[in-house]
């Protein structure tokens, strides 16, 4: 018998993006997978068009926007709850391969002290451009964050993509949750990561899980919302996990605002230094 998994997608207000989704799983062949979709307060049409689209997966309203932590942990207490052994968490704005959750299970079956598993994570439509291979780094020095594009040594990589995550249910349980509290949304799969290897459990990354996802559905690629968050939440990781964050968050917050004051985008560099305020005065 399989473990059990737990599929965990979040939908605000992208319930066409969801569907698609919805449709890509269907065809997974690892079957012992429960879909469970969060609908993290919707304003549109999307939990009407969700109830009605299909019944092989379980819809939970929260009602109101808990953010990407919130509403992802309103799920992964759920599977807790249903006792999962695996908690699979996964981009509403993505596609996947058949077989990229059966890669990603057989990946953390053969070692116990896998904590979390990546995929390959490729850009929507093609097989050629890589958007992450797993996770990334993190610089104790820059204060940046960027995801790994090839094959690496997998006790390097210091965070798997939220993108796409299967958590095992006893590292879970071991680390807690996503901090809510801290990360509405961007850092909070490197927080949750950085916890874990601390607790020593391992990273890794199954080469043969294909994912298929957009960029920046949510919010959009060029949001001021986003350098909102990203500040936020990047000054707020260094705070909580480095013993001597300061210069991290002086050197990462200077090198975003240049780049939003040289795009000369006035909304973006105001919503940089709010962000950034925020994240140093409010946590």
């Amino acid at each position: 018998m399989r473990p059990k998994v737990f599929t965990i997608i979040l939908n605000w207000n992208g319930h066409h993006d969801t569907m698609t989704c919805l449709n890509s799983i269907k065809k997974s062949t690892y079957t012992d997978n429960q879909v469970v979709v969060i609908d993290n307060g919707s304003s549109d049409e999307s939990i009407k068009a969700i109830e009605h689209f299909d019944d092989f997966y379980i819809l939970i309203k929260t009602g109101v926007n808990l953010g990407f932590s919130g509403g992802c942990n309103v799920g992964i207490k759920y599977a807790l709850e249903q006792h999962a052994e695996y908690i699979w968490l996964l981009n509403n704005d993505t596609e996947v391969d058949s077989n990229a959750l059966h890669e990603m299970v057989s990946k953390a079956e053969s070692d116990t002290r896998i904590g979390v598993v990546g995929s390959v994570i490729h850009d929507m439509g093609t097989i050629n451009h890589i958007q992450a291979w797993g996770g990334g780094w993190v610089s104790k020095l820059t204060g940046r964050a960027g995801h790994y594009f090839t094959v690496n040594d997998e006790p390097h990589i210091d965070y798997i993509t939220g993108t796409s995550m299967l958590l095992r249910a006893s590292a879970v349980n071991d680390v807690g949750l996503f901090d809510e509290k801290s990360f509405f949304m961007y850092w909070e799969d490197v927080d949750l990561c950085c916890r874990l290897r601390k607790a020593g459990w391992k990273l890794a990354v199954a080469n043969n899980s294909k994912i298929f996802h957009k960029k920046s559905a949510s919010v959009g690629n060029n949001s001021p919302l986003l350098d909102y968050y990203y500040n936020t939440s990047a000054i707020r990781f260094y705070l909580k996990n480095y013993k001597n964050p300061f210069i991290p968050i002086l050197v990462g917050t200077s090198g975003r605002l240049l780049k939003r004051v040289l795009s000369r985008d006035k909304k973006r560099i105001v919503s940089t230094l709010k962000g950034s305020w925020v994240g140093l005065t409010k946590r």
